[in-house]
């Protein structure tokens, strides 16, 4: 049953009847409710639950999930599916922030009993492998589900709870279904590159574009058919209807709820995938602030940084020099120099050669740059020319073209796993 199934993942193919097509049969072929320019989209979960959980009958559920797994009238899934008895979910497990997001960058919340359900909620941040299938086995599950809203950057880490969960799953011999949710930033085109597995960690375990262009079910089928391919897990995917790879998330018509606490906003992701490279650097990434990732600075820094930035003429940005003083993270308390970025097209915005340009110019109008000394850049790039040929006095067009190479052979293979036109 595993082989076939394996090979119908290798072809792009979705396994069970919600998967097979976004139309489907029963009742997920109901048209999408028309709002916002025409559409409405439905989630996996959405079209899980109005299914009856039918992909989910008879067995015990677990589900990976965290704040962003909500209902279209921003109800948990949770507190949906726990009361339901057409759904046995006996436990939850929570990623990095937490099942319920109360921790900050790089926590979680720990083993606990959830107060709203009483669900057991088990702590995956930081686990894979064998101990994690352990945490599963544990459990007492037969099927892990997993439902979070991506922010669409190779760094952003629970693409990665995504895989490793995949990898413990099959490790416990647990099915893994995975719910549906849009990319925010769209799904039109992947930027950036390629990580060298030479630098695989929590932000990039495997060899994709630091801007995927993928949602977590397509992900799902790439990981499965290329990188767990000698253990693939028992998979199942539930698409979304009504979502186009040209949607960004505000056209979705669906609610926006913070995936982590430093990504406030659909704003936010639509920068992060090229400006989240300033957490390699000795400057802020706006952390602290109401506009992370938007906002960069530091001590020191003063209008030149945003005249270079915007001598560039990148498409679809402008630059304002700014000021502003962190609450916490980089110079807490301190008034910093910088740029906060204005996006004015983003039909033609390149985040990720942005951030690049933003490195760039930065390094050439402040003296005091530095890469942070653990070398946390090549970690977020997935190699270290980024770096280098930054240090080597390369402009952006040369460091950019330093992975165009890498980045068409990804988006060969990353067409093959794509699910939405």
């Amino acid at each position: 049953m595993s082989l076939s199934r394996r090979g119908l993942l290798a072809a792009g193919g979705a396994v069970g009847a919600l998967a097979a097509t976004a139309a489907g049969t029963g009742a997920a072929t109901a048209a999408p409710a028309r709002n916002n320019g025409n559409r409405r989209v439905r989630t996996g979960f959405d079209r899980l639950a109005a299914d009856g959980y039918a992909l989910l009958k008879g067995e015990k559920v677990g589900i990976v999930t965290n704040p962003t797994g909500i209902t279209s009238d921003v109800r948990h899934i949770v507190d949906v599916m726990h009361p339901d008895e057409r759904v046995e979910l006996i436990a939850v497990f929570g990623p990095e922030h937490g099942f319920r997001g109360t921790a900050q960058a790089g926590g979680s919340e720990g083993r606990y009993d959830d107060p709203a359900t009483g669900l057991p909620v088990y702590d995956t941040y930081l686990k894979s492998g064998q101990p994690l299938a352990d945490v599963f086995t544990a459990s007492g599950v037969d099927t892990v589900v997993f439902d979070i809203q991506d922010a669409g950057a190779r760094f952003y880490t629970y693409i990665w709870t995504l895989y490793d969960c995949m990898e413990a799953a099959a490790l416990a011999g647990k099915r893994f279904v995975v719910l549906d949710r849009p990319n925010p930033v769209t799904g039109r085109a992947a930027l950036g590159p390629v990580l060298d597995p030479a630098f695989g960690t929590f932000v990039g375990r495997r060899e994709i574009a630091q801007a995927h262009g993928m949602t977590v079910t397509e992900l799902a089928l790439l990981f499965n058919a290329r990188f767990l391919a000698e253990r693939p897990v028992d998979l199942r995917i539930v698409k979304m209807s009504g979502w186009k790879r040209s949607d960004f998330f505000d056209t979705t018509g669906l609610p926006w709820v913070p995936p982590s606490p430093n990504m406030p906003t659909p704003d936010t992701a639509l920068v992060y995938s090229g400006t989240c490279l300033f957490e390699g650097t000795n400057l802020s990434e706006g952390r602290g602030t109401t506009r992370p990732f938007e906002l960069l600075g530091a001590e020191g820094v003063d209008h030149r940084w945003a005249a270079a930035a915007n001598a560039l003429d990148l498409p679809g940005v402008a630059f304002r020099e700014a000021y502003f003083a962190p609450t916490f993270s980089k110079f807490q308390g301190k008034t910093v120099g910088g740029v906060q970025l204005h996006v004015q097209d983003r039909e033609v915005f390149d985040p990720v050669r942005t951030g690049i340009a933003l490195l760039v110019t930065a390094k050439r109008t402040w003296s005091g740059f530095e890469w942070r000394a653990d070398n946390w850049i090549d970690k977020l790039t997935g190699n270290t020319r980024v770096r280098t040929m930054i240090d080597a006095g390369a402009d952006t067009d040369e460091v950019v073209g330093a992975w165009a190479q890498d980045l068409a052979a990804f988006r060969a293979v990353r067409k093959r796993y794509l699910q939405y036109r």
